[in-house]
């Protein structure tokens, strides 16, 4: 049977090489003595490859670095509250497939857990500047929102609007302050009714790094998945659900929840890196 497959958007690879990694720890590669793209483009050179160094891991592939290239999913639904993710993910790699290698191979490039903070997808080179959760903003903006027990009253001392999400109506919040005001309103919200667990506000600063930057591009699409701009190339970041990442994939390599990357050739002879993550397997008592 055909897989139904959706367009979720395109990524740019400048530098020919592209790579699929876990998107908290994007940042992290540099600090190990190595920029990701000098040890992409080396597995890249090979034909493609996974890479892991500590808690980091990405698969690098070369691609065409003069068009845009296509990115398709197909979905399952998710134990969690059967919403659809993501079982599969190809992403056109715009070059054709040897001519002495056999269509029907499946060249196996390693595997990925999902990682909980969300995966990247983008050129090798413009992934070297993405800037993590830790980060100064480059364009010295966050934004701040809050939630709890008395969000409404804090609504009515401080205003905010619902900043809507996909299916939801989302949080109370503030967008693209200027950081010093954020952080002054941050710090208000928490002196007048601070704490969790329903005993008042509970107040969240993001930062607009590259790893807020992406989550909050994804945040009207039904997979999460939302495109930026990194080092001059076009990047897509698919954030997860917490309750379905809770439930498949909560442990990740250390629990065995890695899913197989292969190259393949499509019907028109073009190499796809496709990512294959198996639907959850329903039982009566799930329903």
């Amino acid at each position: 049977m055909t897989e139904a497959m959706i367009d979720v958007g395109f990524v740019t690879a400048p530098s020919g090489v592209l790579v699929l990694g876990m998107a908290g720890w994007i940042d992290y590669w540099r600090e190990l003595g190595q920029p990701l793209s000098e040890r992409a483009r080396a597995v890249a050179a090979s034909g493609g490859g996974h890479l892991r160094e500590e808690l980091c891991e990405a698969v690098a592939v070369p691609a065409d670095g003069d068009r845009p290239l296509r990115v398709r999913a197909s979905t399952s639904p998710s134990p969690f509250d059967e919403e659809p993710t993501i079982a599969v993910l190809e992403v056109d790699l715009g070059l054709p497939w040897p001519d002495s290698a056999d269509r029907s191979t499946l060249v196996q490039l390693g595997d990925l857990p999902v990682d909980r903070s969300g995966m990247a997808l983008g050129d090798a080179s413009g992934l070297d500047a993405w800037t993590g959760m830790d980060d100064e903003p480059a364009d010295g903006l966050a934004d701040v929102s809050c939630w709890g027990r008395h969000e409404d009253d804090a609504h009515a001392e401080f205003g905010g609007d619902r900043i809507p999400q996909y299916g939801v109506d989302g949080l109370y919040g503030w967008l693209d302050l200027p950081l010093a005001e954020a952080e002054a309103l941050a710090a208000e919200l928490t002196r007048w009714r601070g704490g969790l667990h329903g005993k008042g506000v509970a107040v969240s600063l993001d930062k607009h790094t590259d790893f807020y930057r992406f989550r909050r591009a994804g945040w009207h699409h039904p997979l999460h998945v939302g495109a930026i701009e990194v080092g001059g190339c076009q990047v897509l970041g698919i954030d997860w659900d917490p309750g379905d990442h809770s439930i498949r994939h909560r442990g990740e390599r250390d629990a065995g929840q890695v899913y197989p990357i292969v190259l393949k050739a499509n019907e028109a002879g073009q190499t796809v890196m496709r990512w294959t993550i198996p639907p959850y397997e329903f039982d009566e008592e799930d329903r």
